[in-house]
């Protein structure tokens, strides 16, 4: 049986695709991040998205999809990955991620696109017990994506707009619709950018905290997901969690935390390969 194999995961959100390449080596578990790619939604078909990014990391690396590619594993809206050999629930996918970014976590918090689900998972990655936000809209990357628009900014620029804040005001608004309102109120009464952002940061991360004490989280949390990488994020992240008298909270962040359920998809992709094939040997004596 081969020592090492080339994986693909390919996570489709409701904004990007995330893909990356993986070396999966069964027998060290030393797995390796080869390559990543982003690729924006838009107005796009997001099936031509998928096939866009798997095409750019293939010829980037060289390599053939049908020789060389021993798993390629969805999640998230996985019928859009029509090459796909297998799928993963997308929990299942960014605990694993999580895991492969910080080792000693044992809590998840996946800051997505739509919702935010905080995850208790074991050493391995699986899931043991989980809680997550309703659909409401004003809780997610959506969220953010959307008033950053409004507000003038690219969303790669939120993050580093956040910490210039020295008086931000959080946003009342409990559902999408009227903490956009209350932000259109925050411009119209003279509040600076930074101190709005900072503020949409800090509501969302309340979310984050009410979430992590009702799942009863154990420490270290890493934190994935888009939001995982917006600095701004985690810094309303970290500084609420201090004010938080109940317990005492270690999060840890990586800079590639939007390739999380990409990254945990590859890696349990890999994991079934080895899987079949030992059945196959069996089955074969």
């Amino acid at each position: 049986m081969e020592k090492s194999i080339y994986t693909m995961g390919v996570d489709v959100g409701g904004s990007y695709v995330k893909a990356v390449l993986m070396v999966y080596d069964h027998k060290s578990g030393n797995h390796k991040l080869v390559d990543k790619q982003t690729e924006k939604i838009r107005k796009r078909n997001p099936k031509d998205v998928v096939v866009d990014a798997v095409d750019v990391i293939l010829e980037r690396n060289k390599l053939n999809y049908e020789k060389d590619i021993a798993y390629l594993a969805s999640t998230g809206e996985g019928e859009m990955v029509e090459k796909k050999t297998g799928h993963f629930y997308s929990m299942t996918s960014h605990a694993r991620g999580g895991i492969f970014f910080a080792p000693t976590a044992k809590t998840v918090v996946d800051m997505g696109g739509l919702y935010v689900r905080a995850i208790k998972i074991d050493p391995r990655g699986k899931v043991m017990d989980y809680k997550m936000t309703g659909q409401c809209a004003s809780g997610s990357g959506q969220f953010i994506e959307n008033i950053s628009r409004y507000l003038g900014l690219a969303i790669e620029e939120v993050g580093a707009i956040s910490l210039k804040a020295d008086n931000p005001e959080i946003p009342s608004g409990i559902c999408a619709v009227l903490a956009e309102t209350d932000v259109i109120n925050l411009v119209s009464k003279g509040l600076s950018t930074p101190n709005i952002v900072k503020g949409i940061n800090l509501s969302i991360a309340q979310r984050v905290i009410k979430l992590l004490g009702s799942l009863n989280t154990e420490t270290p949390i890493v934190l994935v997901g888009g939001m995982g990488m917006n600095e701004g994020m985690i810094q309303a992240v970290e500084e609420l969690a201090l004010d938080n008298k109940k317990k005492v909270f270690e999060f840890i962040s990586h800079p590639d935390a939007i390739y999380s359920g990409a990254i945990g998809a590859a890696l349990w992709g890999g994991f079934r390969h080895y899987k079949l094939k030992e059945k196959e040997l069996v089955h074969s004596n």
